[in-house]
């Protein structure tokens, strides 16, 4: 079976996704990139049920070279963002606040400086129909310089080197909506300054006598 590591790990990252509240039902998606050959979960199973014969593998042009399944409805999004980031592993999630502050701002500005370890301020990016070269398109801009996107009415996307570090991305992006949500229901959530996100950076870049980086204390 070709990638079947990457096939068995997309499975164990969907049970995940499910496990931390990410999708619900048989929203959202997953895949990992080796080489030319694309490992993406299937469209319409939930992602908790998968097995790794059930995720087909593609090439780049979006073809289907081993599997039964029809591969996920948002393949173009991934093949689009594999081309313009050159990463290794997408999970898209419709996780309940991402999708919340999707709706209602432009972007998720810096409530915490573990922001950075997304690339800073999360963009929303436009809304389109799921599936579309319109949405992979939006997407891919918002990603610019980016680990992770929000998008308009819709979910989240994150991405990273391999899927744990995706994942974790996307865990990230959801705890970090959920902040800024809660400090919304209490008051004017205030952001961080581009200075105070500088020193964050300066600091980390000091080294073990210096302090851990983002996210470390």
């Amino acid at each position: 079976m070709r990638l079947a590591e990457e096939r068995a790990l997309l499975c164990e990252t969907g049970r995940r996704m499910v496990g931390d509240g990410l999708v619900l039902g048989t929203s959202g998606n997953v895949s990992v990139r080796r080489g030319d050959l694309v490992a993406v979960t299937p469209g319409g199973v939930a992602l908790d049920a998968l097995t790794p014969g059930d995720c087909p593998v593609l090439d780049l042009s979006g073809e289907v070279v081993e599997g039964a399944r029809d591969p996920s409805s948002e393949v173009p999004m991934h093949l689009a963002i594999y081309e313009s980031t050159g990463t290794a592993a997408i999970v898209h999630t419709h996780s309940t606040y991402a999708v919340v502050v999707s709706a209602t701002m432009r972007e998720l500005p810096p409530i915490h400086y573990n922001t950075l370890l997304l690339g800073g301020t999360v963009r929303v990016a436009p809304y389109a129909t799921y599936g579309t070269p319109e949405l992979a398109a939006h997407v891919g801009a918002a990603l610019e310089g980016r680990q992770a996107a929000l998008m308009q009415n819709h979910g989240a996307v994150a991405v990273g080197a391999d899927l744990p570090r995706a994942l974790e991305g996307a865990r990230l992006l959801e705890w970090l909506c959920a902040v800024y949500v809660q400090a919304k229901a209490i008051g004017e959530p205030r952001v961080l300054t581009e200075e105070e996100l500088v020193a964050v950076i300066g600091r980390a870049a000091q080294g073990p006598r210096g302090a851990t980086p983002p996210g470390g204390r």
